[in-house]
């Protein structure tokens, strides 16, 4: 068979064919640019959103249904405000022809897709009959719930704040460090706290106890202290000068009243009880001696002899009553305080209220050692640092990507699947075991043995013990 010339002649040309691969080429570059905005020739369902902030969204970003790419970002304008109203972002949106109708009720937000600031739409289609057409705009209503940016939870730590923090860890770690035991006994004694807490919140709860009118008295009351604002000022200047003078005599008559103090109260708490009885003897002894005062005319002269011989004995009573004096003094103000009696009965009502939160609470730190490894481990977190100020010091955790992974949204758990399927598989744990009335006697927090290639939500498999870290097995 024989070609024809012409033929021959054009694929034999290499200016024809470099000119047909130039375009293969061309055409090949123009598909792959524009795959993110959807391919040409490919049908797409247009709508447009209205949101009062783009959030940092840029073209090409993606469109999602629970979880799904169903689309993505074709273009952002920003729309001025009318009047008074803000500005607000318009973005158009090209989703798959499988998406329409799109029910008028539904809602969108935009999320991030991970911590470097990547950004999606996300459409929570509602239940109305009715649906948008293609080019409808979704009004900025339905744009809810509104996004948090991390700036914004990052700007609420401003320099004040951070430095207060920072002193409150440096404070709360030095007073706790090397505490625990106190603190074990300190939770221990508070259990009494709460038995009689639900009685007291239901009173305070009853619209008979008026709660909301010792707020507006309280109000009513800061405003007639108001006006006198600067004669309470004048009065804290005064106390000022009073306290300058009393520092002249703080050493050693102000100290030694002090220091003195508590020995007093422990003599007066071993020798109350005991002269109790002594008390109510004496009452009766004069009560039945009552009869005999009347004669004491008649035994005078038997008594001076009586005195005259006990003057010995005597004779060591007045320092005795001088050692007793303070005793009683302060025995006396104690006892006439209206306060008093009140105040340690509803203090011992208070201690009892706490008993079941404290049962609940107290193996955490008695037997796993938790609440002391706190506060050391918060004390260290802020402590490192130059003139500048100082660092937090943490890491980032990528999560394994795959289906239903923990770095977004999901419609499941993860259960495998994606780049590291043996990776890919959640495990949560919101309610460790911590030896609690009811629990497994076990410190889970810290000690859960993570699980590859199976999912776990809630309590690990088996005991953990209850060694942690500073402490051994069996002690709390």
């Amino acid at each position: 068979m024989r070609r024809r010339p012409g033929a021959a002649s054009m694929l034999g040309s290499p200016v024809l064919v470099g000119a047909i691969t130039l375009l293969v080429a061309i055409v090949a570059v123009f598909l792959s640019y524009n795959a993110n905005s959807g391919l040409p020739f490919v049908p797409t369902y247009d709508l447009k959103a209205e949101f009062s902030n783009a959030a940092n969204l840029v073209v090409g970003n993606d469109v999602r249904i629970g979880g799904q790419r169903i689309g993505t970002v074709s273009d952002i304008q920003a729309v001025p405000g009318e009047g008074d109203s803000p500005p607000t972002a318009e973005i158009e949106l090209k989703l798959e022809e499988q998406v329409e109708p799109l029910p008028a009720d539904s809602t969108m937000v935009i999320r991030p897709r991970s911590a470097l600031g990547l950004k999606y739409v996300e459409i929570t289609p509602g239940e109305s009959e009715e649906g948008f057409a293609p080019g409808d705009t979704v009004p900025a209503e339905q744009a809810t719930p509104e996004p948090v940016e991390i700036d914004d939870v990052f700007n609420t730590f401003n320099l004040k704040t951070r430095r207060g923090s920072q002193r409150s860890l440096e404070g709360f770690g030095t007073a706790l460090a090397g505490r625990g035991n106190d603190i074990n006994e300190a939770i221990v004694e508070l259990r009494p706290l709460l038995f009689h807490l639900q009685p007291v919140a239901a009173n305070l709860a009853d619209p008979d106890t008026q709660l909301g009118r010792l707020f507006e008295a309280l109000e009513a009351a800061a405003g007639e202290v108001a006006p006198v604002a600067e004669t309470q000022a004048s009065l804290f200047v005064n106390l000022d000068i009073t306290f300058t003078a009393l520092a002249s005599i703080a050493r050693p008559f102000l100290q030694e009243s002090i220091s003195q103090s508590p020995p007093t109260e422990d003599a007066g708490i071993r020798g109350f009880p005991q002269q109790r009885p002594f008390i109510r003897n004496s009452q009766a002894l004069f009560r039945e001696l009552a009869p005999g005062v009347e004669i004491l005319p008649e035994t005078t002269p038997v008594l001076a002899d009586a005195l005259e011989i006990g003057t010995q004995t005597l004779a060591r009573v007045p320092a005795f009553n001088e050692r007793l004096e303070d005793v009683f003094v302060a025995l006396k103000n104690f006892t006439e305080e209206p306060l008093v009696r009140p105040g340690i009965a509803r203090l011992n009502d208070t201690v009892e209220s706490l008993r079941p939160t404290l049962d609940f609470i107290t193996p955490a730190q008695t037997v796993c050692n938790y609440g002391t490894l706190w506060f050391r481990n918060v004390s260290s977190l802020l402590s490192v640092g130059d003139q500048n100020g100082t660092w937090q010091r943490f890491i980032i955790v990528m999560t394994p990507q795959g289906p239903n992974n923990e770095g977004g949204p999901s419609s499941a758990p993860a259960n495998g699947g994606g780049p590291d399927p043996e990776a890919n598989f959640l495990h949560s744990n919101p309610y460790p075991n911590t030896a609690a009335p009811g629990q497994t006697r076990e410190c889970e927090a810290g000690n859960e043995v993570f699980r590859v290639g199976e999912k776990v939500i809630g309590n690990v498999p088996g005991n953990q013990g209850t060694v942690t870290e500073d402490q051994v097995e069996g002690q709390g």
